[in-house]
């Protein structure tokens, strides 16, 4: 694991007379957008939103005299929570919150930028003590909301980027670059990869940089690749190996890469369920390291992303924010995740 942290402390919390500076009108017409009130010109309307956009403001939603306070509630923004990722790391926040006076209330956002920027903009309204929100990878919007909100904000699950100000997680890259060299090592030369659509998942196409980076240094690339939208299944799995598979039948893969366990564990049931030799005839892999793996009928190669430990480190850097104001900024944490070779990541049979 390594650490480190030294940013300045966060800006005040803009006001509404920030928004009408810089949108040049008066502050009863700015609060009078933002609430949706009043007669006010389409013109002036634009101005004033777009400064608030531009700033990152977002109006206080407590009212009278506890407006200018927190509730001791934790923002956590998440894609999803429909797949076995962040409820473990939900785990982890719930163990380190639950022995103080902070509660965390969650949001989805469904892998949607526009999503997210919305969300993060009604939790920001309620003035919680903290946010600790997935990814690095936000709307201009979304990061110009963080770095005014005066609270501390934690991004999860990935270290290669530039944070708003703390991180936790894994370094993706790393994880693609540790996973190809095993692969290599154990002989095989040629690779499919099976993953989703990539501009939105980025910490897959992190992954696969450094997965195809590594690739590239031992002269091998990429054979085939077969990719999906939308939640990961065993059923998807399952048709993207039969696709990825029949399309390389006169020159057959000898390994495939997935970008999740549970496409991997699908792929795992298709070989299996047509005689196909795993890791003999083919090699397989995953990435996540989730639980429900172990009762496969033979337990897929996979990589663990540490969602535990991040919720845990995540919820930790705010709880001692909220205690000591004076704690520094920035904190970055990169967690180490470990390869399970499992048993569909072996040497290849040597010719007889």
């Amino acid at each position: 694991m390594s650490q480190g942290s030294g940013k300045t402390p966060a800006k005040r919390p803009l006001t509404l007379r920030d928004v009408s500076e810089a949108s040049g009108v008066s502050e009863m017409t700015v609060s009078r957008v933002l609430r949706n009130r009043g007669d006010v010109s389409e013109a002036t309307r634009t101005k004033v939103l777009e400064a608030a956009r531009e700033l990152g403001y977002v109006p206080n939603k407590i009212a009278g005299a506890l407006a200018s306070s927190r509730v001791n509630l934790v923002a956590v923004i998440i894609p999803s929570m429909s797949n076995m990722v962040f409820p473990e790391v939900m785990t982890g926040i719930n163990e380190v919150l639950e022995g103080t006076e902070l509660q965390p209330v969650v949001g989805i956002t469904n892998y949607k930028p526009e999503r997210e920027e919305a969300v993060l903009y009604q939790m920001l309204s309620w003035r919680p003590s903290g946010v600790i929100i997935a990814g690095l990878e936000h709307t201009e919007a979304a990061k110009a909301m963080m770095g005014a909100a005066g609270i501390p904000i934690v991004e999860i699950m990935d270290t290669d980027g530039e944070a708003v100000d703390s991180a936790v997680g894994i370094s993706h890259r790393r994880a693609g670059r540790k996973m190809a060299q095993a692969i290599i090592d154990a002989g095989y030369k040629r690779i499919g990869f099976l993953g989703t659509k990539m501009p939105l998942d980025h910490r897959a196409r992190k992954r696969f940089e450094g997965f195809t980076e590594v690739l590239a240094k031992a002269k091998l690339e990429i054979a085939d690749s077969e990719f999906y939208s939308g939640g990961s299944a065993l059923k998807k799995g399952r048709e993207m190996t039969e696709a990825i598979l029949k399309r390389n039948e006169e020159e057959p893969l000898d390994f495939l890469y997935y970008s999740n366990d549970m496409i991997g564990a699908g792929g795992l049931m298709y070989c299996l369920d047509n005689g196909i030799d795993v890791p003999g005839d083919i090699g397989l892999a995953g990435f996540n390291g989730i639980e429900f793996l172990d009762g496969l009928p033979r337990k897929l190669a996979t990589m663990d992303a540490c969602r535990v430990e991040i919720g845990r480190a995540a919820a930790e850097i705010i709880a001692k924010r909220v205690e000591d104001e004076k704690a520094p900024t920035g904190e970055i944490i990169t967690l180490e995740p470990s390869l399970d070779y499992g048993e569909t990541l072996k040497r290849k049979k040597k010719p007889l």
